[in-house]
C-alpha cells in the first residue's frame, strides 16, 4: 500500500466521489481529497505519491469546467489513475479524454477505469451504485494498480474512445425552484459554474453557464429544486430500457 495518494473529484451528487474514493482509499494509508467543484482554492498541496482522478461523464464527454481545472495542475511525470464514472448508460469518449487532460498536464496514466453509479438525472438509473459488488471490484483493481506500480511497468494504456471527441452535447434548460423554496442559497453555494443568484427573493440560473450537474437538486433541503418536467419526462423516456441493466465495470492497466 502506499503512504499517499491525491484524490482529485468533482460529484456533484456523490456518485463518482463515493466510487473514487473507494478505489483511492485501498491504495493509500492516507487520501487528501481536492474538491474540483469547489470555487474555493486548494487549502492543501498535492503531496501524495499518485494521483487519483474521478469526474462524471456528461453526454461521453469530461464537464468542460472540470478539463479546464485540471489542465492547470502541471506536474512533472507523477503517475495517475483516471476514472470516468457513468450512469449507467455509456462513456463514449470521456475516459480517453480524461486520459488526454492528465497527459497535458503532464502526469504518465498508470491505470484507467469507467465505473458505474447511480444516475444523476434518473436516479432510478443504475440505483445504489456503486454497491458492494462494485466496491469488491474497484478493491481488486486497486490491488493490481498497486502490484503494476510495485513492478515499475511504465506500459502505456489504451482506453476506448474517439479522436475527434463527439461533440459536447447542450441542453437550452436549467433545473427549476418550486414555490416551496426558502432562498436559502445552498443551491448558488453549490454551483460549480456560478450559474444561480439569489436576487430580489427570487432563484435565477444563468442557462449559459449551467451544465445540468444536478448539483443544487442533490444539495436542496427542501426537495425544491427539480428538472423541469419535460425534460425529466424526456430523461425518463430515453433512459428507461436500464432501469434493469447493469452495466459492468470496466478497467485499463
Amino acid at each position: 500500500m502506499l503512504n499517499k495518494v491525491d484524490f482529485y473529484y468533482f460529484s456533484p451528487t456523490g456518485g463518482t466521489k463515493k466510487a473514487g474514493e473507494i478505489l483511492a482509499e485501498a491504495m493509500a494509508e492516507k487520501v487528501t481529497l481536492f474538491d474540483l467543484g469547489s470555487r474555493e482554492a486548494f487549502k492543501e498541496s498535492a503531496k501524495g505519491d499518485v494521483a487519483v482522478v474521478a469526474v462524471p461523464v456528461f453526454g461521453g464527454r469530461v464537464p468542460a469546467v472540470v478539463s479546464e481545472k485540471l489542465k492547470a495542475l502541471k506536474e512533472n511525470g507523477k503517475k495517475a489513475v483516471t476514472l470516468a464514472v457513468y450512469g449507467n448508460r455509456a462513456y463514449e469518449d470521456a475516459l480517453l479524454e480524461l486520459n488526454d487532460v492528465m497527459k497535458e498536464a503532464g502526469y504518465e496514466i498508470a491505470a484507467s477505469a469507467a465505473l458505474v453509479a447511480q444516475h444523476s438525472m434518473a436516479p432510478e438509473v443504475g440505483a445504489g451504485r456503486p454497491d458492494e459488488k462494485d466496491a469488491e471490484e474497484i478493491r481488486a483493481f486497486a490491488g493490481k494498480i498497486l502490484a503494476k506500480l510495485e513492478k515499475g511497468d511504465a506500459e502505456e494504456i489504451k482506453v476506448p474512445g474517439n479522436h475527434p471527441y463527439k461533440p459536447m452535447s447542450s441542453m437550452p434548460v436549467t433545473p427549476m425552484s418550486l414555490p416551496s423554496c426558502n432562498t436559502c442559497g445552498k443551491c448558488a453555494a453549490v454551483c460549480p459554474t456560478e450559474a444561480i443568484q439569489i436576487e430580489n427573493g427570487e432563484v435565477t440560473t444563468e442557462a449559459e453557464k449551467c451544465c445540468l450537474c444536478m448539483a443544487c437538486v442533490h444539495a436542496c433541503p427542501e426537495g425544491a429544486r427539480i428538472l423541469p418536467p419535460p425534460l425529466k419526462e424526456k430523461m425518463e423516456q430515453m433512459l428507461g430500457a436500464l432501469k434493469g441493466v447493469r452495466r459492468e465495470n470496466e478497467t485499463f492497466i
